[in-house]
């Protein structure tokens, strides 16, 4: 058992909002009784800002960013970042450990829609479930810098020793050059892009430069506000989604049309009002607006 007198990380004091019990995980460890979020808690997960020249690459862990849904284990549950539930078939979760897990809930390179299909569904589709992996890259309750947690979720996840359970590989790289050319091999090859993990990072529930990602675009997230009524061939149907982006430096939030990147599927059935949808841009106008959007896909909780 670990001595109390640890320091608590910060996603275990933010998590002891939900649980005592997680607290209990932070100081020592797993518990004979798994432990769970309370009734739609939103887990604080750790979450990454764009990577940019300039960072010390000798700092961080380097992996590839897996085109999933997030997927986070609180010990008893699998949860979305949103904290809603994951009804996975009783097989896929068997012997899971008390220990919380984040990782990715990944269906293979280019399978986004089919891994999202799986996972909304709420009465779990087995033969789907048999085609999905559970990505590790993190335990969120243990203590200690990145580096060192590496070995402890190397571990759990090895004990378990099930195919759909997977620990994400992570590799060092020497430079920029180097890491630009890793990122053209990899999206070559079907992935989404690499993720860099600071080794020195304590786990902590907020977006910062511990976890960055690195993309041959960029992406972001807005909230529907209304639906663009189509014209010509897409009469009768949606022609662009109107969102919004909230403001930056005191500034009011800002309204766009998203229009390219949609499938006829979502221009019948486009996604509702309220919900939030990831898109990918080149750079900003002059006026903070993102040039050439074009829809990727509705944010999964």
């Amino acid at each position: 058992m670990k001595s109390a007198s640890k320091p608590i990380n910060t996603w275990a004091s933010s998590y002891a909002k939900h649980s005592i019990s997680a607290l209990l995980i932070a100081v020592f460890g797993s518990l004979s009784t798994p432990t769970a979020l309370g009734a739609d808690a939103k887990p604080p997960l750790m979450l990454a800002n764009v990577y940019h020249p300039g960072v010390a690459l000798a700092d961080y862990w380097v992996s590839e960013k897996y085109d999933g849904v997030r997927g986070f284990w609180d010990g008893q549950k699998l949860l979305t970042r949103g904290g809603q539930l994951i009804n996975a078939p009783a097989w896929f979760t068997a012997n899971w450990p008390a220990t919380p897990m984040d990782g990715e809930l990944w269906a293979g390179r280019g399978q986004f829609q089919k891994a999202a299909s799986t996972v909304r569904q709420q009465s779990p589709d087995d033969a789907a479930w048999r085609g999905i992996r559970f990505m590790v890259f993190d335990l969120p309750a243990e203590p200690g810098p990145f580096t060192d947690r590496l070995s402890a979720l190397n571990s759990v996840v090895g004990k378990l020793a099930v195919p759909w359970v997977q620990a994400v590989p992570q590799s060092k790289v020497a430079s920029h050059a180097a890491l630009q050319s890793q990122l053209k091999q990899i999206t070559k090859a079907g992935a989404e892009g690499l993720m860099l993990h600071r080794g020195s990072a304590l786990y902590k529930g907020v977006r910062n430069d511990d976890l960055l990602k690195v993309k041959t675009h960029d992406d972001a997230e807005a909230k529907v506000v209304g639906h663009i009524p189509g014209k010509g061939k897409y009469a009768d149907r949606l022609g662009a989604l109107l969102v919004e982006i909230p403001g930056a430096n005191g500034q009011p939030a800002k309204r766009f049309k998203l229009g390219t990147g949609l499938t006829d599927a979502q221009r019948q059935n486009p996604p509702a009002i309220g919900s939030q949808v990831t898109y990918r841009y080149r750079g900003l106008t002059d006026s903070g607006l993102p040039r050439f959007a074009s829809f990727m896909r509705l944010r999964e909780d």
